[in-house]
C-alpha cells in the first residue's frame, strides 16, 4: 500500500510539474476564438500553427534565442571559473578571510537587488557596457556567483583531504594533486553548478531590461514582453507559442547533463 501512495505522489508531483507545459503547446495549438471561449477546453478543436508562424513573423525570436545561448553560456563558464578555485580556498583554509567571504555570499542571498537598480546602471554606464551583452554577462556572472561559490564549497568539502594527503606523499605538487585528483571528483557538482548559473541567466529578466535597450541585442525574455500591446493586453497564442519555444533550450540542456546533476546534488549534500 505505501508503494502504491508513493507512485500516486510522484504521479501528481509530475502533473504538477508538467502543468505548465502541457497547458503552453495547448494554448499555442488553439485559434483566437478558442482562447476566447467561456468553457476553455484542454485540447484544442481546430489546432493550428499560425500562432508559431506570427510568433516568428513579427519578432526575432531566432536572433534573440541565440543572444540569450550566448549570455547564459558565457555566464555559467565565467561563474563556474571564478567560483571553482574560491570555493576550494574556502573550503580547504580557515581563517578570517573565510568567514568574511562565508557572510558575504549569505548576505548576498537575502540582499534585495531592486534596491541597486539606479546605481547599477550608472556604473554600467560610466564603463560603456550599456546595451552589450558583454555588459549583461558580467552583471549575471556577479549576481550568480555568491551561491555558485556556497554550493561548489560543499562539493569540495566532500573531497576527503586524505586523497591529496596521499598524492602529496607520492609526490605530487599541489597544484598536480588538484587537478589530477580534486577536479575529476568535483566533475557532478561543476556540472549542478554549470546548469544552475545557465538556468538563471537564461530566464534572467530584470537585469536584462535595465542594461539592455536596443532591440539588436534584446535577450529572449525581453523580446517575450514585445507581445504585450500598449494597452498591457498580451496576445496569448503567439506569447504562448514564443515562450514554449523559449523553453526548449533549458530543457534540451537539463536532459543532456541530468545524470551528472543527479550525482553532483548527491555528493553535495553529505558535507556543507
Amino acid at each position: 500500500m505505501s508503494r502504491v501512495l508513493q507512485y500516486a505522489a510522484l504521479l501528481a508531483y509530475l502533473v504538477f510539474l508538467g502543468f505548465p507545459l502541457v497547458w503552453l503547446l495547448s494554448t499555442a495549438l488553439k485559434t483566437p476564438q478558442e482562447m476566447a471561449a467561456l468553457d476553455p477546453a484542454w485540447i484544442p478543436r481546430e489546432p493550428t500553427t499560425a500562432n508559431f508562424a506570427a510568433a516568428f513573423g513579427e519578432q526575432d525570436l531566432i536572433g534573440a534565442g541565440l543572444r540569450s545561448l550566448v549570455v547564459a553560456l558565457a555566464s555559467a563558464v565565467l561563474t563556474v571559473a571564478v567560483a571553482l578555485p574560491a570555493a576550494y580556498a574556502l573550503a580547504r583554509y580557515r581563517g578570517v578571510l573565510k568567514r568574511i567571504a562565508l557572510g558575504w555570499v549569505l548576505v548576498s542571498q537575502v540582499f534585495p537587488f531592486i534596491l541597486i537598480i539606479i546605481p547599477l546602471f550608472m556604473v554600467m554606464r560610466e564603463l560603456g557596457l550599456v546595451n552589450t551583452l558583454a555588459g549583461l554577462v558580467l552583471v549575471h556572472v556577479t549576481f550568480t556567483l555568491p551561491f555558485a561559490l556556497w554550493m561548489l564549497q560543499g562539493y569540495v568539502r566532500s573531497v576527503p583531504r586524505e586523497l591529496e594527503e596521499a598524492a602529496a606523499v607520492d609526490g605530487a605538487g599541489r597544484m598536480r594533486a588538484i587537478v589530477k585528483v580534486v577536479a575529476p571528483l568535483l566533475a557532478p557538482g561543476v556540472v549542478a553548478t554549470l546548469l544552475f548559473a545557465f538556468i538563471s541567466s537564461w530566464n534572467e529578466f530584470l537585469f536584462a531590461l535595465v542594461v539592455l535597450k536596443d532591440p539588436d541585442v534584446m535577450t529572449l525574455p525581453l523580446t517575450l514582453v514585445r507581445f504585450t500591446g500598449p494597452e498591457g493586453v498580451a496576445r496569448l497564442g503567439p506569447l504562448a507559442a514564443a515562450s514554449l519555444m523559449a523553453t526548449i533550450p533549458s530543457l534540451v540542456f537539463f536532459a543532456i547533463i541530468q545524470r551528472r546533476l543527479r550525482s553532483g546534488l548527491m555528493a553535495g549534500a553529505v558535507k556543507g
